[in-house]
């Protein structure tokens, strides 16, 4: 990667050689291997079978993970929050498995709405919940810095299965939990 951002500072009119850039394409490679390590990430390694027995039939709600990632199409970051809620159906998730998840699927290239769908597919085949709803708030560089230059707007995406689907009253708990 180091040679290709070597040519990406000399395609844009920069000299790599100047000292202020002599090693930036070592470390602009160092930053890509960070924010994209949910590619070398599987969920078992996540989860590392952090699944335990519970009795618990009443919605787990972990609220404002941060996330970071990068837009698949402009490779430029999109910055928020996921709110992920689940009804265990005998077994629940170590907590930070829940952030974890969020975390693999968000340090990859991607589009949000992808982004929001598998992470609810993910905990569903993880726990086998009797429902799953997820919610990402995230702001767009690509939105913000270029294009429109729009800077307040926020897209808001979510996925919701099982009963998060079908039952109205476990999908209004989620989102009056959420505000």
């Amino acid at each position: 990667m180091n040679e290709h951002y070597a040519r990406i500072i000399e395609a844009i009119g920069e000299d790599p050689q100047r000292p202020g850039l002599v090693d930036t394409p070592a470390r602009a490679a160092k930053a890509m291997e960070y924010l994209t390590r949910g590619y070398k990430q599987s969920v078992e390694d996540v989860v590392n079978d952090a699944l335990f027995p519970s009795d618990c039939s009443e919605m787990v709600l972990v609220k404002d993970i941060e996330l970071y990632s990068l837009c698949e199409h402009h490779l430029l970051p999109f910055i928020g929050k996921a709110h992920v809620a689940y009804i265990p159906d005998g077994k629940v998730v170590g907590l930070s498995k829940v952030a974890r998840i969020v975390d693999m699927y968000a340090r990859r290239l991607q589009i949000q709405e992808q982004l929001t769908v598998e992470i609810a597919n993910t905990l569903q085949k993880v726990t086998g919940a009797a429902g799953v709803g997820v919610i990402i708030e995230a702001k767009h560089m690509c939105m913000m810095m270029r294009g429109v230059e729009k800077q307040n707007s926020v897209m808001k995406t979510s996925a919701m299965l099982g009963t998060f689907r079908s039952n109205q009253a476990t999908r209004n708990e989620f989102l009056s939990l959420i505000r």
